[in-house]
């Protein structure tokens, strides 16, 4: 008899826990054991986003050190053509232009919208709630492929110039990419185990686009505008959401990015919780 109870303890384990584990850590597919990387929270420089002023001249925004409140998964990868496909054969995701991409390269022409929906759908699916990024982690997890936003020094007189200087290294920095997406992995794997950080795919972010002015001496945020999100690349823009193809406008403001894709990150109490229940599940069986 206690053999038997064992085995069917083993049977229910190997039935309930392994699949759901399988969609924790990794969510994109059962047969890649590096879908999610856990990203352990530490402090970490972090350029404020959005567009700083004072006495009404542009300037950059505060450079801090912060720390992220807790540990993230990340997804190792940007979500895939082939992944985003199952989102719409389900019914979940708009249908996009996207040509005859392969399957295996990052999924590209998706506005913040349709990246959301994908993100919600993963949840659905999975138990676990996924979700984009916010910007603050974003950079956390590029590490150091994340560039610091800093408007070039050039004549304090005159802080155009440094847009200017900005927009120039931007453009030269973007025509030494290629403009086609390529396949997972092409632009390099981080300090933290994620790959294509900073490459020609830019990533939705879940961050508004703020307005601050840094005048008295603190920061006073004069418009939150969430029609517009902060992007991630190769360099830092802003996108409206609803845009599919950077290249057709709704950039706010420098070069516009050449791909607009995304990742997701993965709820650490949501993976706790899916643990304990199906521990709890376990225990009643």
């Amino acid at each position: 008899m206690l053999m038997l109870i064992k085995m069917k303890a083993a049977l229910v384990a190997g039935a309930l826990v392994t699949p759901v584990l399988a969609t924790v850590l990794t969510p994109s597919s059962s047969h890649d054991p590096d879908g999610v990387k856990l990203v352990v929270s530490a402090s970490f420089s972090y350029r404020a986003a959005g567009d700083f002023s004072r006495a009404g001249r542009p300037v950059e925004g505060p450079l801090r050190e912060i720390r992220l409140p807790a540990d993230i998964r990340v997804m190792k990868r940007q979500v895939t053509s082939a992944e985003y496909e199952r989102c719409v054969k389900d019914g979940a995701c708009p249908r996009i232009a996207s040509g005859k991409a392969s399957p295996d390269v990052p999924v590209t022409g998706v506005s913040w919208h349709d990246a959301t929906a994908y993100s919600a759908w993963m949840t659905r699916k999975t138990g676990v709630v996924h979700r984009l990024p916010t910007d603050e982690e974003w950079t956390f997890a590029a590490a150091e492929k994340a560039r610091d936003e800093a408007l070039p020094l050039v004549d304090p007189s005159d802080p155009a110039q440094a847009w200017i200087a900005r927009y120039e290294a931007e453009s030269v920095r973007e025509r030494t990419l290629t403009a086609a997406p390529q396949p997972g992995g092409t632009f390099g794997t981080n300090s933290r185990g994620l790959d294509d950080f900073a490459g020609n795919v830019w990533e939705w972010t879940d961050t508004c686009f703020l307005r601050v002015s840094l005048d008295e001496g603190r920061e006073r945020v004069t418009n939150t505008n969430c029609g517009v999100r902060v992007v991630e690349g190769a360099h830092r823009a802003y996108m409206t959401d609803f845009i599919r193809d950077p290249k057709s406008g709704g950039c706010a403001a420098g070069v516009p990015p050449a791909n607009l894709g995304f990742r997701l990150v993965v709820e650490p109490s949501a993976v706790a919780g899916v643990v304990r229940n199906v521990t709890a599940r376990l225990r009643r069986t």
